[in-house]
């Protein structure tokens, strides 16, 4: 499985509607609302990079209200178990 973060900047008065087209992609599992420079992250799990790029390139940047994108390829997740495993290295 390959996992794509998506920062997604979008026309302001759009948000809730181009949220809501990202989040019926096929492959998309979830978008979110956030502060700062970006206005949704877009999260896409998907099995293949040719997905990856059929389902960004192809489909979201085409949502009506999407400005522009940036796309990070996830390598490895870490979940709160093996962080607080990593850090409990030599403590005793």
């Amino acid at each position: 499985m390959i996992t794509a973060i998506v920062f997604v900047k979008a026309d302001v008065a759009r948000i809730p509607e181009v949220a809501q087209q990202i989040a019926d992609l096929e492959g998309v599992s979830e978008v979110y609302s956030v502060t700062g420079t970006i206005d949704l992250i877009a999260m896409v799990r998907v099995r293949t990079v040719d997905q990856v790029a059929t389902t960004i390139a192809e489909q979201l940047n085409k949502v009506p209200g999407v400005e522009s994108t940036e796309t990070h390829i996830a390598f490895r997740a870490y979940s709160t178990h093996d962080l607080e495993a990593a850090f409990a290295i030599g403590a005793e």
